[in-house]
């Protein structure tokens, strides 16, 4: 056990364990009270059903922000959003230096353009380059996965060396990009790594990922024997998929339209950088109507069932200029994320309806996740010889199974953490030693804070049994004056007997009034909460739920 002035190194989540998504992970270095920090990515998580007008889940970060002095800078290990989404909405509370690779920079760039924001001080960085960040010595190693240039991160400290992997895989033959760095894995695990910090993505699955030269093979074949147009939806952040599904178009004689201003905000960063480089331009979509549709590949949004995206506009037949046609095929080149299993459906039902084929990862290697199965797993353990793994980016029960992967293996520590565990990785055995404040926080509209502060659990539960806003007016004796007034919204029209339900609400109402003796109408509280109680029960007497109620009482 560490002496309190004795330097740790401490490893504390505020996001990504035990769930996917809104990555956030706090490393930090030297005494308990006084310890230097680094933040290893910002990440987002999209809202479900549950968060009726949410744009965004973030993860609550005061307890970082009461470190912040102490906190040295920002790490982006890669682009996607759930690994840097929420940096524009965080950093304003935190002001730090920011490290990013070029893509990622561009990205953000261009994010901020469009959606606006503050200005951040990036550092660039390349896979392979070293740099000091506060007290930790930051080495980047190149990976593979499905997006351009991520990178796993060696975090070097007096006490001991942490890998923290990010999101990455063991690709063969990456469409873009180096191959995952089997080298400087190996040298590290030479040199002595204390803690592995593991994607647990996939640690369900046996065996090893398909490459993505081989997902390009499959789309090529989908697209060669396709007797119409081809509309391919894909995750829009994967740069390869998008060069393989462009590649394949080309070889076809086929020609690509691209649909969805976040394909087009990353093709462009992508050609920027060269990652398109030697392909044919995109047509524009007024040039549509003139292609033969045997010539022709729709590259769109909407992989997941986003209902202003492309693809769930051409499953309704609401784009301007582009139609799909009975005998036309839809590539589904990606995964579902969990929870969006309903809006998928819907899409592909209403195009099954036009008469259009779908194709899907069950049908045809038109997808590969980027994210490493078990063997991989197997293959990073040996490289790198951890003595401790932690993994994390996973449900419970990916968590679960990649620990005893590990400990399988012959990993002599795993360690089980979660969302707001402090775990003390050096010196030492690995043990969790506090447990700090984390949790989420939720971006609606132009504000941001907690479920109670932005109004969400109300929202649910207009969005279940609607409202009903009262007036009552009493006049100097206390009598009411006149029938109240009652709006009900979001309220059934009339019970099961036909009977109107706002007038079975206005004599609850009235009832409640009068069945208060006059002298205690005084007390203006007391009348409306006797009306609120009254109007709900008889809304639930009648239809089976109790609204929210709202009652203004006058005199």
């Amino acid at each position: 056990m560490a002496r309190n002035n004795e330097a740790e190194l401490v490893f504390c989540p505020l996001g990504g364990v035990g769930e996917i998504g809104m990555n956030f992970a706090l490393y930090g270095f030297g005494p308990a009270q006084k310890r230097e920090w680094i933040v290893v990515d910002v990440g987002v998580t999209f809202p479900d059903l549950n968060l009726p007008g949410v744009d965004l889940v973030l993860p609550d970060t005061r307890f970082i922000e009461s470190e912040v002095k102490n906190l040295a800078g920002i790490i982006i290990t890669h682009a996607h959003e759930d690994h840097y989404g929420a940096l524009l909405d965080i950093w304003p509370r935190l002001k730090k230096p920011v490290w990013m690779t070029p893509f990622t920079a561009g990205l953000l760039a261009a994010k901020r353009q469009m959606d606006g924001g503050p200005e951040i001080p990036v550092q660039i960085y390349n896979a392979g380059e070293r740099f000091t960040v506060g007290a930790f010595d930051i080495e980047t190693i190149a990976v593979t996965h499905s997006i351009p240039e991520p990178v796993s991160l060696a975090i070097r400290t007096p006490v001991g060396l942490v890998i923290h992997t990010g999101d990455w895989k063991i690709d063969p033959a990456p469409t873009i990009g180096p191959k995952t760095d089997e080298a400087k894995f190996r040298a590290l695990g030479a040199e002595g790594v204390t803690a592995l910090i593991c994607d647990s993505t996939n640690a369900l699955r046996e065996g090893e990922s398909p490459s993505e030269e081989a997902v390009g093979e499959g789309l090529r074949g989908v697209i060669e024997a396709a007797p119409g147009r081809v509309a391919i939806t894909t995750f829009s952040s994967n740069v390869g998929r998008i060069r393989s599904v462009m590649e394949a178009a080309r070889d076809a004689g086929r020609q690509v339209l691209v649909l969805g201003s976040s394909l087009k905000r990353v093709i462009n960063v992508a050609t920027e950088l060269g990652y398109l480089e030697g392909l044919p331009e995109v047509i524009e979509e007024q040039d549509y109507g003139f292609i033969p549709r045997e010539n022709l590949v729709i590259l769109c949004t909407g992989s997941q069932g986003e209902s202003r995206a492309a693809l769930a506009k051409l499953a309704r037949d609401e784009m301007r200029n582009v139609a799909l046609s009975p005998g036309d095929t839809v590539v589904y080149s990606s995964r579902v994320i969990p929870g969006n299993e309903k809006p998928i459906l819907e899409t592909k039902n209403l195009l099954i309806e036009q008469g259009i084929r779908i194709i899907e990862d069950s049908d045809a290697l038109v997808h590969v996740s980027g994210h490493p199965r078990r063997n991989e797993l197997r293959k990073m353990y040996e490289w790198t010889k951890p003595r401790v793994l932690v993994p994390v980016h996973g449900e419970a029960a990916h968590l679960v199974a990649h620990g005893a992967l590990g400990a399988e293996a012959g990993i002599p520590e795993v360690a089980q953490v979660r969302n707001g565990d402090m775990i003390r990785l050096a010196p030492g055995p690995a043990e969790i030693i506090d447990k700090v404040h984390s949790g989420r926080m939720f971006k609606d509209g132009r504000l941001i804070g907690s479920e109670e502060a932005m109004g969400i659990r109300d929202r649910r539960k207009l969005s279940f049994a609607g409202h009903v806003a009262v007036n009552v007016v009493l006049d100097e004796r206390h009598e009411i004056a006149g029938d109240p007034d009652l709006v009900a919204i979001g309220v059934a029209d009339a019970d099961a007997r036909g009977d109107d339900l706002e007038d079975l609400m206005l004599d609850a109402a009235i009832g409640a009034v009068e069945s208060i003796p006059r002298v205690r109408r005084k007390d203006l509280d007391l009348v409306a909460e006797s009306v609120r109680r009254a109007v709900r029960a008889a809304a639930n007497e009648a239809w089976g739920k109790k609204p929210i109620v709202t009652v203004f009482v006058t005199r």
